[in-house]
């Protein structure tokens, strides 16, 4: 039995560890491979969700190792994090002798590359994205400030290292794994894998008239009107406004339409954009979700959209909520310029992907609305599960597995 680290600055009780990380290790522990997880966790998240995570993972026989997560002061806490969660992998190795850590991220990978350093153990980078320029490109490190300027210069040398030292890595886009190949850290000697963000088809099940409904009902909506629906956080990355500014056209070809927000965000803040844009807050409806809630809230769209920053970093990104949404049969209208999104849209027939945020552009879109109504909810599932299937991307990571560990 091969033992596995599985280092991950992301929490289990975060929505994406649940949905992201807990799935695939539960999938990979049935091939034989025992896992300990190495994270950083929310109190707030901790304290609601312990309970719930151990009776996802203690059934698999996986151990999870566990610290809580600092917030301030800025850059501060974050080395006061790294510094436990190097020391908590050393102690670790020495314990159980692992024979591969799998490093979710930069800040995991820089204890994959040191106890590589250390011990000999296999360093198995699972990107997820390119982080320092993410962090760059959201304004989170203004490089302008000395301070964080020093901060992405090192991770931008660090970055280096993970991709000449890794003995495996994953990339979530075939856009990302292109843009890599490109950087002065690229060997080809070092295997490289696109897994992206998949989707639990047998949580996020196929739409139906008789799941509309029902779900409609539990959320107030009107059963006889167009209901546009987005999924996930705002601000930052997602493009709330001009997400508004599309709504309102559709509206206007559509009197009644309902835009349905399935999101842990700030309602307040969103009324008040959608005020903004010309709005009335009635046109709104807003819900948070767990993850057992999301696919049942779901299933009251006619249509998802979702807009996401095309910047550099974003090259690297497979937005998780795309998968989901696909995989329960219901279009989407997106953007390009984001990992490989457009291109998933169109090989699913899943709905469109624009190319800029132009008032022409968003009036296509809005135009657009008939002709994805009449898309087949069962066609974009069966396309859509060839890409995001989790149990085909489960066998992928079993495959990396076997290249770096053997059989």
């Amino acid at each position: 039995m091969k033992k596995i680290l599985y280092i991950s600055y992301d929490g289990m009780t975060d929505p994406l560890g649940q949905s992201q990380i807990i799935p695939y290790l539960q999938g990979l522990s049935r091939f034989g491979y025992k896992f300990t997880i190495l994270s950083f966790e929310k109190p707030a998240r901790f304290a609601k969700l312990e309970k719930q995570i151990h009776g996802l993972l203690d059934p698999y026989g996986i151990e999870w190792v566990h610290y809580p997560f600092s917030t301030r002061p800025p850059v501060l806490s974050k080395m006061y994090d790294m510094i436990r969660l190097k020391k908590a992998a050393i102690r670790l190795q020495k314990e159980k002798q692992f024979d591969m850590t799998h490093c979710r991220g930069y800040i995991g990978a820089s204890i994959g590359l040191a106890l590589k350093k250390k011990s000999g153990v296999k360093f198995f980078f699972d990107m997820r994205g390119f982080w320092a320029d993410e962090k760059k490109d959201a304004g989170a490190w203004n490089v302008k400030n000395p301070l964080f300027r020093q901060v992405y210069k090192h991770y931008k040398k660090q970055e280096k290292q993970y991709q000449l030292q890794a003995d495996f890595i994953i990339s979530l886009t075939d856009a990302g794994k292109k843009e890599m190949e490109k950087w002065p850290g690229y060997d080809p000697s070092v295997p490289v894998d696109v897994i992206p963000c998949c989707a639990d088809m047998s949580h996020f099940t196929l739409t139906s008239p008789e799941k509309k409904k029902n779900s409609r009902e539990l959320l107030g909506l009107p059963q006889d009107k167009l209901v546009i629906s987005y999924l996930g956080s705002v601000g930052s990355w997602y493009m709330l406004d001009e997400m508004l500014q599309l709504f309102r056209m559709i509206r206007d070809r559509n009197p009644g339409a309902v835009f349905l927000f399935i999101t842990p965000s700030e309602p307040d803040y969103i009324f008040l954009r959608a005020e903004a844009a010309g709005l009335n807050r009635n046109e709104l409806v807003i819900r948070e979700a767990g993850r057992q809630e999301v696919p049942v809230f779901v299933a009251a769209s006619d249509v998802n959209i979702s807009f996401i920053k095309p910047v550099y970093s974003k090259l690297s990104s497979s937005p998780t909520k795309l998968g989901e949404v696909l995989a329960m049969g219901i279009p989407v209208i997106s953007n390009s310029g984001v990992g490989d999104v457009e291109e998933i849209v169109k090989k699913t027939g899943g709905g469109i992907a624009i190319r800029d945020f132009s008032t022409a552009s968003l009036q296509a879109a809005a135009e657009s609305i008939p002709a994805l109504l009449q898309l087949s909810p069962a066609a974009i599932r069966e396309a859509a599960t060839g890409i995001y299937d989790l149990g085909r991307g489960v066998e992928k990571y079993h495959q990396a597995y076997l290249k770096v560990l053997g059989e």
